[in-house]
């Protein structure tokens, strides 16, 4: 009898475990084609963007650097420690190939986005809908602790695979000699790796703040510091590019060695990482971190009872984060200043793409074309600062303040005004980045004041982008996504524009290519006061259509 009731005992060891783990995952498959049903625009659009930036990054190497010496002349400049810690490691430059140029100067860049784009997924689709309160309706129904979480991370795990897949299947129907089949399926597996293995430490930070823009700005920092110590390491010996999952991905030399080792101890990362998320899940209260919450003060100061200081207290997470990256990004282009007539004069396309900038230097002529890109990367910030109101919201906290004494123009003037000063003032930190390092490496101390008077020029477009986009979310605020087209096409046209020789037109139809390309062309005051008139005439009006409007 005994061993008769010991075997019914060890069958029903086992069920349990099996019933709680279809438990906890119940309902994932439902959830996974919701997100993605959900999010089918936002992912196509981010997946297409960054296939074709870089195909079209590997057609144009392939024409700007068509003949061995203009290759060897860029990687003969690239050789420098300011240089590496832009692109990558120096090992590719020992055969600068088409395929070499492309992920030396590329893979480390498609890493980091592909990491961004899993990060916002995985925290929209579980952090955020916690915080909304949408979870928890959906945990009333027949949904798994787990399910969640998985969703979010198949979500992601989708776009980074098409991503991955498009690569390796585009980049050797272009047609460049060195892209080939092999080494794109790297190129490819090493960017969806990427993207999967962030996505994997959002899962793991949605579990310790309470707050979506805690998680998010968690993973995002992991995600700074591996790209900083990659680039540390790059620049040294390498060493620290070890400590770096980027750095692995990066020495699997694509179009170079084609190692697909570098890529095992990434995957056991991400592996690691994942269960550590769903275990910290198991560990907490739902709508809950692991981290408690800090508790503020018990009376807000004079300056939140005012629709500007309760909008500036909203905007400076996002400004400080902006702020600390364009002074880096500008102190990197910047420490670049005196190598630009040995690194760029020697390349025939480049240096006469340059020189339709005007300038009486090659240096000044690399200047104003960098300059630019900062500006437009600032005008990231213009555009999520001028579109926090649509978040505001959407998250129903905005009706609550209009119940009191505050009016609608005050509360979306607050918000505008803490737009306008916020994208100012990340350009003035990309200007004294870029000013402090050229002056460093170009010998001129009157560099810094030309330099952050170039960055603070492009200040009226800025307010064009401010305008543009308030102008948007005022009237049609379903539609805010077209903000995003005055940084997209000033960046297309301003900085592709002069390299593929494309007409000068279409640059002027874009704000930022109205202002005078400082320090290469002379100062010119007339187009600044009418991207400010402009600029005006739009804030003026999106005024009127939030007026007009119903509240979402």
């Amino acid at each position: 009898m005994t061993a008769t009731a010991a075997e019914p005992a060890t069958g029903r060891t086992a069920a349990p475990r099996r019933t709680a783990t279809r438990t906890t995952l119940a309902g994932t498959t439902t959830l996974l084609r919701f997100a993605l049903r959900r999010d089918r625009l936002r992912l196509s659009a981010w997946v297409l963007g960054l296939w074709l930036v870089t195909l079209s990054t590997a057609n144009s190497v392939h024409t700007l650097y068509s003949t061995a010496a203009d290759r060897a002349s860029i990687a003969h400049g690239s050789d420098n420690p300011a240089m590496l810690a832009m692109s990558g490691p120096a090992h590719y430059l020992a055969d600068y190939t088409w395929g070499a140029m492309l992920g030396h100067r590329m893979l480390g860049l498609l890493a980091v986005l592909a990491g961004l784009l899993s990060v916002l997924t995985v925290t929209r689709h579980t952090r955020a809908e916690e915080e909304s309160g949408r979870a928890e309706l959906l945990r009333s129904a027949a949904v798994g602790r787990h399910a969640p979480l998985a969703a979010a991370l198949a979500t992601a795990a989708v776009a980074d695979l098409a991503l991955g897949l498009l690569l390796a299947a585009g980049l050797p129907a272009l047609g460049v000699p060195g892209l080939t089949a092999g080494g794109s399926a790297l190129y490819g597996a090493a960017t969806a790796l990427a993207g999967l293995l962030f996505a994997a430490v959002a899962a793991v930070t949605v579990q310790l703040g309470a707050h979506a823009r805690t998680a998010s700005g968690l993973a995002l920092a992991v995600l700074g510091g591996a790209y900083a110590l990659r680039a540390a390491g790059d620049a040294g010996s390498g060493a620290l590019s070890w400590a770096s999952p980027i750095g692995w991905l990066q020495r699997s030399y694509p179009f170079v060695d084609d190692r697909w080792w570098p890529l095992l101890p990434a995957l056991a990362l991400t592996a690691a990482t994942a269960a550590a998320g769903f275990a910290l899940s198991s560990r907490r209260d739902h709508g809950a971190g692991l981290r408690a919450a800090r508790p503020g003060p018990a009376t807000g100061g004079p300056a939140l009872g005012t629709p500007f200081g309760l909008a500036l207290r909203l905007h400076r997470g996002l400004f400080g984060g902006f702020a600390a990256a364009l002074l880096l990004v500008g102190a990197m282009y910047g420490s670049l200043l005196g190598d630009a007539d040995s690194m760029l004069g020697d390349v025939d396309r480049i240096r006469e793409a340059l020189e339709r900038l005007g300038g009486h230097t090659l240096a000044d002529s690399y200047a104003a074309l960098t300059m630019l890109v900062v500006a437009v990367l600032g005008g990231v910030h213009a555009v999520l600062a001028t579109l926090r109101p649509r978040a505001e919201e959407s998250a129903g906290r905005t009706v609550p303040v209009l119940a009191t004494g505050v009016s609608r123009s005050a509360w979306l003037g607050g918000h505008l005004a803490a737009a306008l000063l916020g994208s100012t003032a990340v350009l003035l930190a990309a200007g004294v980045g870029f000013g402090l390092a050229g002056a460093l490496s170009s010998g001129d101390g009157g560099a810094f004041l030309r330099l952050t008077g170039a960055a603070l020029a492009f200040a009226p477009a800025q307010w064009v982008t401010v305008g543009f986009a308030a102008a948007v979310y005022g009237w049609l605020p379903r539609a805010a996504p077209l903000a995003w087209l005055v940084p997209g096409y000033a960046f297309v046209i301003g900085y592709l524009g002069p390299l593929l020789d494309l007409p000068a037109g279409l640059e002027r139809l874009s704000p930022y290519g109205r202002v005078p390309r400082l320090p290469a062309a002379a100062m010119d005051w007339t187009p600044l006061a009418v991207l400010t008139l402009v600029a005006a005439a739009l804030i003026a009006l999106a005024l009127v259509g939030f007026r007009r409007r119903d509240i979402d």
